[in-house]
């Protein structure tokens, strides 16, 4: 492989490693456009009450195509971690 493909691959890699945010987890990619739109991220206690602000930011905004995979991957990883199964 090329050095270029290795390098694409490896910001994929760290873009979507999960990060310790004080009491939730989040992939750079999500802090990324979660801070492009001022969300606070860093003070929630759970992953639903960030989908909650999101969701009010998402009503306010016009085509947030971004903030909205990313208020989908945060529900799925909430849903997974916190449901019984």
């Amino acid at each position: 492989m090329n050095n270029k493909i290795l390098k694409e691959m490896k910001n994929d890699i760290l873009k979507n490693m999960l990060v310790d945010v004080g009491k939730i987890m989040l992939t750079s990619k999500e802090i990324e456009v979660l801070n492009n739109y001022n969300i606070d991220y860093k003070n929630v206690l759970s992953l639903k009450e960030l989908v909650l602000k999101i969701e009010k930011t998402l009503v306010d905004e016009e085509y947030p195509e971004d903030l909205e995979d990313v208020s989908l991957s945060i529900q799925e990883r909430d849903y997974y971690q916190n449901t019984n199964k």
